[in-house]
């Protein structure tokens, strides 16, 4: 195998090789060549087989690189196994007749009356020239071949959406086909239900125009309304004359006047409250119904974002409403756009004007299309332009969001922060202020806040296993005791088998900085009575903490009589007698 090939055609076709574009091999397949090339020069200088001539050695190189070769393939091992039998009886037919060769020529030497057995040896000498010219040729055949397959993946007319693999595959064109066909109906179904635009723009123009005329309608009654009113007030004073004559009538008529004064003025509008509160009343409704006939249009024409749009400009209460996010969420837009939900909620929050908020529930529903379908800028634009309103529930979808999502969990969390702190829920923002990794805020955050006890804290502890949270919140504070007791939070701990260690580490902390410090953690901790601590003893004993039991029982016996304890005012006494 290694000796059809000459040094020339090696080289070149390594140059051809490299000269192949880099699209056509991947960066494993270059890493696995270049060390093809390393192992056979290695090989080759170790064994010291020679560069030219036959060589077995170079011969057994050369087919365990090939080997590995056919290993390594996968489309083409049943070709290359073909090729390397082939090569392997070439070979082989080469050292049989090669022996053959050996053979004639000592005869030769020793006899020179065998001229037929000469003969033999070149009529087999010729036959395998012939041999290696057919399997030249098909090594060419097979390389115009693979060039071939190379011209194909070079060509960028395939099939959009189908790789070079499966536009071989008849099943997958097929598949692809049928999926191509689904498609196109679902666009031809669209288009029949869609309105054009003509057609909208012509019932636009005659919306317009019809408005135009009931301004014009409400004008001219107007003026009728002004018209009567003048006149019902002459018929009214010619009336009064009739009857009583008191004046001459020439003088009533001058006396007369026939402009609207204050008071006419003030009846005038009476009278158009009157007259007007029906028909106004009739045109709001018959509006309204209108309104609603062209938010059914387009729904039902697949026109989401025109709907979407149309229903959050409605008056409230009429399509701002859970119901219309159910009939959103209850259909599914044309391929390549948007969700009709998620429109939906993008064009409540574009109608919201400025200090406006959604309601509580479009506003959870909202969040919840939008985490689902991955706009999470969407929530972030509502949450910090304040146009929800914020709840617990709302916080809570942000967290349980923020767990099953660590790419976003920050974001999420800090949002979540946002809604807990605006509905003041001081433990829950704690919470995720120390998931966010924010442990020394959420400490003074606690410390500050007048709501959060000491059930709180340990509420968040548990959630949040933290020994630097746990060491904050049992230091006391300025003048005043820790938020936790050293040895309530230890004895809560220590019964807690997810948790023990944390109690156990805060342990070893004091003892690890000296006799003293455990002492004066004790001793000051006035939160916690001797029973307390001895609980925590006892629960360290148990634990095969030993040393921790007779540290805290022996700060406990060390201490006789009575004691101040806390530095504040308030301090209680150690202990009046201990019991053993």
């Amino acid at each position: 195998m290694s000796e059809t090939p000459n040094r020339r055609s090696s080289s070149s076709t390594r140059e051809e090789r490299v000269r192949s574009p880099d699209v056509l091999v991947s960066g494993s397949d270059e890493r696995f060549f270049r060390s093809l090339y390393e192992f056979i020069e290695h090989e080759k200088k170790y064994l010291q087989s020679p560069e030219e001539g036959p060589d077995e050695l170079r011969y057994i190189i050369y087919r365990s690189v090939f080997n590995k070769v056919i290993g390594r393939a996968t489309a083409y091992k049943r070709l290359l196994l073909t090729i390397k039998a082939e090569y392997d009886d070439s070979i082989r037919e080469l050292k049989r007749r090669e022996e053959e060769v050996q053979a004639c020529q000592r005869s030769k030497a020793s006899s020179t009356s065998r001229p037929a057995s000469l003969e033999i040896c070149r009529r087999r000498a010729a036959q395998l020239t012939d041999r290696i010219s057919v399997l030249q040729r098909e090594t060419s055949e097979l390389n115009e071949q693979i060039d071939g397959l190379k011209s194909r993946k070079e060509q960028s007319s395939w099939i959009p959406g189908v790789t070079v693999a499966q536009s071989e595959d008849l099943d997958s064109l097929n598949r692809h086909l049928e999926e191509l066909q689904r498609y196109r109906a679902a666009l031809m179904d669209t288009k029949s239900q869609s309105v054009s635009l003509e057609v909208r723009d012509k019932m636009d123009a005659e919306l317009q125009e019809a408005e135009r005329r009931r301004e014009k309608l409400n004008a001219e009654n107007q003026n009728l309304r002004v018209l009567y009113e003048r006149l019902r007030n002459v018929c009214d004073h010619l009336s009064s004359w009739e009857v009583q004559q008191q004046v001459p009538l020439q003088e009533l008529i001058g006396s007369m006047n026939l402009r609207r004064t204050s008071e006419s003025d003030d009846d005038a509008h009476s009278v158009d409250a009157e007259l007007f509160d029906e028909p106004t009343g009739l045109d709001e409704s018959g509006l309204l119904a209108a309104h609603l006939d062209r938010f059914m249009e387009l729904f039902d024409s697949a026109q989401f974002q025109e709907a979407a749009l149309l229903a959050a400009r409605s008056p409230p209460g009429v399509l701002r409403n859970l119901h219309t996010m159910e009939m959103f969420r209850g259909v599914s837009g044309p391929p390549g756009s948007a969700p009709p939900p998620l429109l939906f909620f993008r064009a409540l929050l574009i109608s919201v004007q400025t200090g406006g908020e959604l309601s509580a529930a479009l506003s959870l529903q909202g969040v919840v299309c939008a985490l689902q379908h991955g706009d999470l800028r969407l929530v972030v634009h509502a949450v910090t332009q304040n146009k929800l309103t914020f709840s617990e529930d709302l916080g809570d979808v942000l967290t349980e969001h923020a767990q099953k999502n660590p790419a976003v969990a920050d974001m999420c969390l800090a949002l979540a922060t946002v809604v807990y702190e605006a509905c003041r829920l001081d433990r829950k923002s704690a919470l995720s202020m120390c998931r966010r990794g924010l442990v020394h805020s959420a400490a003074e955050f606690m410390k500050h806040s007048e709501d959060l006890t000491a059930e709180d804290c340990m509420w968040v502890l548990c959630r949040s296993p933290s020994l630097s949270l746990l060491q904050l919140l049992t230091e006391p504070r300025r003048g005043r005791a820790a938020m936790l007791s050293v040895g309530g939070a230890c004895a809560a701990l220590l019964v807690d088998p997810q948790r023990q260690q944390l109690a156990l580490q805060l342990l070893d902390g004091f003892m690890s900085r000296g006799r003293g410090v455990l002492d004066e953690a004790i001793l000051e901790d006035s939160g916690s009575s001797v029973d307390v601590w001895v609980h925590v003893a006892s629960l360290c004993s148990e634990l095969r903490r030993a040393d921790l039991s007779r540290a805290v029982l022996s700060v406990l016996l060390d201490q006789s009589g009575t004691r101040v304890l806390s530095p504040d005012l308030q301090g209680a006494r150690l202990m009046e007698h201990v019991l053993l």
